[in-house]
């Protein structure tokens, strides 16, 4: 399938499979709160973990969170690429998106060129990776469709070569805080 299907599918609310630099991900329109939610039903994940939101470039991270130096200084360096930074968000964003208690949002930059081109047409996306809750993340293309069949509109070809989730840091405290240990070491 194309680019321009999968931007079709998520304007029409419609989750998309897309290979990334980490794993094979699953991906809806930030924008939609049901896309959202259909994404979270799928899966069978609770919806108190927030969905990380890939961006094409720091620009269109910026338009969703206030980046300090510290986090702009660790988006030059590690983006694109397996770093997912926990910002606070902005007043504007969405109030879905990220965590809402706490106000704030986890992006990311992917390093894969499929999932570049689909985010600079698409613009930001949620997305999460493509495996039922509890069972072992899918890589590819093949493997997210095993799991999920016409459930997803379309399937971007592709593997994920790094295999592993992304590292996930904190920036909205004072003392950064590792969530997850990832490719990316603190």
């Amino acid at each position: 399938m194309s680019i321009e299907a999968a931007v079709a599918a998520l304007k029409e609310g419609q989750i998309v499979g897309v290979p990334t630099d980490t794993l094979y991900g699953l991906a809806a329109d930030p924008y939609r709160q049901d896309a959202l939610e259909s994404i979270f039903m799928l899966k069978g994940r609770p919806q108190v973990k927030p969905l990380a939101i890939l961006v094409a470039s720091i620009d269109q991270a910026m338009s969703l969170a206030m980046f300090t130096d510290r986090a702009l200084d660790l988006a030059d360096q590690h983006w694109p690429g397996a770093l997912t930074l926990v910002v606070p968000r902005l007043d504007n964003t969405p109030d879905w998106l990220g965590h809402a208690a706490r106000h704030s949002i986890g992006l990311r930059c992917p390093d894969h060129p499929v999932a570049l081109e689909l985010l600079e047409a698409s613009g930001p996306l949620a997305v999460t990776s493509a495996n039922i809750t509890t069972k072992p993340a899918a890589t590819n293309d093949e493997e997210a469709r095993a799991y999920f069949g016409d459930d997803v509109a379309v399937y971007l070809e592709g593997e994920a070569p790094g295999g592993t989730a992304s590292t996930i840091l904190d920036l909205t405290e004072e003392s950064e805080l590792v969530l997850r240990e990832g490719p990316i070491a603190g």
